[in-house]
């Protein structure tokens, strides 16, 4: 299935480190487009339009022709008060992948297209997949269950199906992805990218603090909790940062809704406290350098390759 060309530049694995709030900033980035993947941050990990700017001058500045291409995403929620500004730095800068979400908008997706950009887009379920593909964007993030951050609930095999049978555009499945052998599935299902996050949470260049890189490490799928009631949005946690800031995963408070522009600061004071994660934190084991990760990634991906050839063999 088709990657853009300008994604292709570079490339050596069909991976995306995906974008994290508080966690991925310009050094993760550069780490990961150095490594051969495409790295990636949110635009509201910086407080101001003004620091977005000096984040993708910075990565003007110390990306080279030798490097993989980046990206940003964008809350395209109307409530994001900070959109039209934040897109208009994307546009000036010619930023190469937009990574959209929470809405996809046909004028944010026309603004990236007239300079060569790409366009991805967040999606859950079906119908959401179907309205975006419908704004024109050029591929979907199929964010299934288990996935780090705000999170869906759908099997990755029904999704992935449902998603293929209609869309002919680039297809990235995220939701529990771990190791090689994990994007090598991914693959096999037919993604073109496999999408990574809570693997580049545990990474010595993530802006995660210590005790959240240790607690990934030390999680397993059970220690996930799935909840809308730190952003509005159901979103997936883990369990010892909620009961660390004394509340009861099983007895949580109800919150409906979101309204970026009045909880920015707020959500962001929860979420350095409360760290998301995905139920892919049980195939997290160590807190590797990102280019030693991206290596492992590869290597696990040809064994994974190899082991399904002489199953096959047999």
């Amino acid at each position: 299935m088709p990657i853009p060309d300008t994604l292709r530049r570079n490339l050596k694995l069909p991976v995306i480190s995906a974008p994290m709030f508080l966690v991925s900033g310009p050094e993760l980035v550069v780490a990961a487009c150095r490594s051969g993947i495409i790295g990636t941050f949110p635009a509201l990990n910086q407080r101001s339009t003004a620091g977005y700017a000096e984040w993708l001058d910075q990565l003007a500045a110390e990306l080279g022709p030798e490097d993989a291409a980046y990206g940003v995403n964008l809350i395209v929620h109307k409530t994001n008060p900070r959109l039209e500004a934040d897109l208009a730095e994307t546009v000036r800068h010619k930023v190469p992948l937009v990574i959209t979400s929470l809405g996809a908008r046909r004028e944010v997706i026309d603004a990236v297209h007239g300079y060569g950009g790409v366009v991805f887009h967040d999606v859950t379920t079906l119908q959401h997949a179907r309205k975006a593909a419908e704004q024109g964007v050029d591929g979907l993030i199929l964010v299934c269950a288990g996935a780090g951050g705000h999170a869906g609930t759908r099997n990755p095999f029904a999704l992935m199906q449902e998603v293929r049978d209609f869309f002919t555009g680039t297809i990235i499945l995220a939701g529990c992805l771990s190791t090689g052998r994990d994007v090598a599935s991914a693959l096999m299902m037919g993604a073109d990218f496999a999408y990574m996050g809570t693997r580049f949470i545990a990474t010595q260049e993530s802006r995660a603090a210590e005790e959240y890189r240790r607690m990934v490490v030390a999680s397993q799928s059970a220690d996930i909790v799935y909840t809308a009631s730190v952003s509005g949005i159901p979103a997936n946690f883990l369990a010892q940062s909620l009961v660390s800031c004394g509340l009861d995963p099983a007895n949580l408070p109800e919150k409906k809704g979101i309204d970026v522009g009045s909880e920015l600061d707020g959500e962001a004071k929860a979420w350095k406290d409360i760290w998301s994660a995905g139920q892919g934190a049980a195939g997290v084991k160590d807190v590797p350098p990102v280019a030693e990760l991206v290596a492992r990634l590869g290597e696990e991906i040809l064994e994974a390759w190899e082991d399904l050839t002489r199953r096959l063999a047999r």
